[in-house]
């Protein structure tokens, strides 16, 4: 598995089953939203590393997505490929104005699609972003997903992970505990802001006494990543 995430979004069951099928043999995971609405809300909840989105679907098109999701922030870096029948040059360029990074025009083959998937995800990924990452003996593999200290694997659940990741790649930045939800939990996930502090003290407690130091409270802020020690 490459560890990358897609959404798939089209009205066409059998479009994004065809898609489903190319995207799995290449080692890919996918997800699947028939519509921009249900497309918006997944990519908000579970941040796909990139969106595959059909040109026109009922209730919302996909440059009025794509638009959507460049002028946000926190959806902005996620990058967009068009899928359409329309070829015309000024649909193309209508594609690519709105913040689209590649377009594929139907009928596609799964070689091709996958092909430019790969040249895209290669154009948004910053180098070594998928390296692993240690400080202090602590290493987070993103790869395989696995956290360890020295030769000891350290055992987790799925939040503590990607907090762990999230506070790991954004190193020495105080963070308050409702950008840790948007960034961690994702936007479209109503929890108590404490939820932050409990899934912290999960945190603290999985990488243990010698290493708990590096996730350090911010008083009247949120919390930081870091291996100064404070006093």
């Amino acid at each position: 598995m490459t560890g990358k995430k897609v959404l798939i979004i089209d009205d066409e069951a059998p479009i994004r089953e065809m898609i489903a099928v190319a995207l799995e043999m290449a080692g890919y995971e996918y997800m699947e939203a028939e519509n921009s609405q249900q497309a918006h809300e997944m990519i908000v909840d579970h941040r796909p590393d990139l969106v595959l989105v059909d040109w026109m679907m009922p209730g919302g098109s996909g440059v009025e997505l794509t638009r959507r999701l460049k002028k946000d922030p926190t959806t902005a870096e996620i990058p967009v490929i068009m899928l359409t029948a329309k070829s015309e040059e000024d649909n193309k360029i209508q594609g690519l104005e709105v913040g689209a990074d590649d377009y594929i025009t139907k009928p596609f083959s799964p070689r091709e699609l996958v092909a430019r998937l790969k040249a895209v995800l290669r154009r948004a990924t910053p180098q070594g972003v998928d390296a692993p990452i240690e400080v202090e003996g602590l290493l987070l593999d993103p790869i395989s997903q696995r956290v360890s200290i020295g030769t000891t694997p350290i055992e987790m659940g799925p939040t503590e992970y990607r907090l762990l990741k999230f506070l790991m790649t954004h190193q020495e930045r105080a963070y308050s505990r409702a950008q840790l939800l948007d960034q961690v939990w994702g936007g479209n996930v109503y929890v108590e802001e404490r939820t932050v502090d409990v899934h912290i003290r999960r945190l603290r407690k999985a990488i243990g006494d010698s290493h708990d130091f590096l996730i350090q409270t911010v008083r009247g802020t949120g919390y930081r990543f870091s291996a100064k020690r404070t006093a």
